[in-house]
């Protein structure tokens, strides 16, 4: 147990050594200083201001990463959520702004539509999958770029406002009713004393349900057995009763359901509706490496989102100094290849341990004397 603690411990240490030596030694062969680069993250990263944005911005990369999650956990890639959060957060936009409801009710509709929408959209890769074979990878990429060019010719066709014009081309804006609080009188009230400047979105706390819809389900549930047992070993789940098109068809149903919920938090929160620019692209394929960087689980992708924002977020007092994005990009994914690297040593480590351990227990047993035998 000891040993098993210890490794936990030294895989996040030894990710960080490696990052910043690693970090470093890149710098030494530019004109920036590795020191005054450091100085910054640990100065300026750790603000209040930096910090806040750090947390806003780990919120959608953490639902993608369990979106991603989910699909690994059935041995599926659904490498299509970015295309399935797109279209959900359009329709949800329209939907939301279409209707006139009370504050909760009106919450509850947008999030079911995209739920409704993205499930919809990744069921498609998910049917092909269990029906006929095809590969979810090539199919939902594919997908991708269908519901990229369907968002941009139903919003300039059918969605846009009225007023909306290039270059920013936008639905309707929602009633106030369905717009998300910031965080910010709750925290102030604690005597945190948060700017109104830097807002501090509740959309963490859809996050946070998301992650725990995704813990019951995959570990508290028979479903949630069944998913993981036909994602490690399908031969053995099916010979005991799992049905595995059903599965497969149920998994990336779940995956979507989450997607869906990526691009809501911009809609819902400062911006108020569905523009070009309010939804963040990207998040769907950033998912990817942050589901593999939390190694599949809720708490580990939660912690690999939150590494990511706060790397997304230094980047703004580092152009500050000087240096530029690239520069800060190239060490983010120094950043993401130490943890890679770092856990996967680990990990032998921990099984050569392991293996260490059950051959003195079988040499013990070898050894181990017989019982007497009285004489006759």
């Amino acid at each position: 147990m000891k040993q098993r603690a210890s490794l936990q411990i030294a895989a996040p240490v030894l990710a960080i050594g490696v990052a910043v030596l690693v970090s470093g030694l890149m710098l030494s062969f530019t004109e920036y200083s590795a020191f005054d680069v450091f100085r910054v993250i640990g100065t300026e990263g750790f603000s209040k201001i930096y910090l806040i944005e750090t947390v806003n911005r780990a919120a959608p990369y953490y639902i993608s990463g369990c979106a991603v999650a989910v699909g690994f956990k059935m041995n599926l890639f659904n490498i299509g959520v970015e295309g399935q959060y797109k279209l959900a957060a359009l329709l949800a936009a329209a939907a939301g702004a279409a209707v006139t409801l009370p504050a909760p009710l009106h919450v509850l509709l947008i999030m079911v539509v995209a739920m409704v929408v993205g499930a919809a959209w990744a069921s498609i890769p998910g049917v092909l999958k269990a029906t006929r074979g095809v590969s979810e990878v090539i199919s939902s990429i594919m997908l991708n770029a269908i519901a990229l060019g369907l968002s941009a010719y139903m919003l300039g066709r059918w969605l846009r406002a009225p007023a909306s014009v290039s270059p920013v081309v936008g639905t309707k804006p929602l009633a106030d009713s369905a717009r998300l609080p910031t965080l910010n009188p709750l925290l102030n009230a604690l005597g945190l004393g948060i700017p109104d400047a830097n807002r501090v979105q509740s959309y963490i706390f859809v996050a946070a349900a998301v992650g725990i819809a995704f813990y019951v389900i995959i570990w508290r549930t028979r479903f949630g057995y069944d998913l993981r047992a036909s994602g490690s070993n399908p031969e053995a789940a099916t010979a005991s009763g799992v049905d595995a098109k059903r599965m497969i068809i149920t998994a990336m149903l779940l995956s979507g359901g989450f997607a869906g919920l990526i691009g809501l938090n911009n809609i819902m929160g400062q911006a108020g509706r569905y523009t070009d620019v309010s939804v963040v692209s990207g998040l769907g394929f950033t998912g990817i490496a942050i589901a593999l960087l939390g190694r599949n689980h809720p708490v580990g992708i939660a912690l690999a989102a939150l590494l990511w924002a706060f790397m997304d977020a230094v980047q703004t007092p580092l152009s500050n100094e000087g240096l530029p994005k690239q520069i800060t990009a190239i060490m983010q994914g120094i950043t993401v290849l130490s943890v890679v690297i770092a856990y996967e040593v680990v990990r032998r480590a921990g099984a050569r341990q392991q293996a260490a351990a059950l051959r003195r227990d079988d040499d013990g047993g070898a050894a181990a004397p017989g019982p007497e035998v009285a004489p006759a």
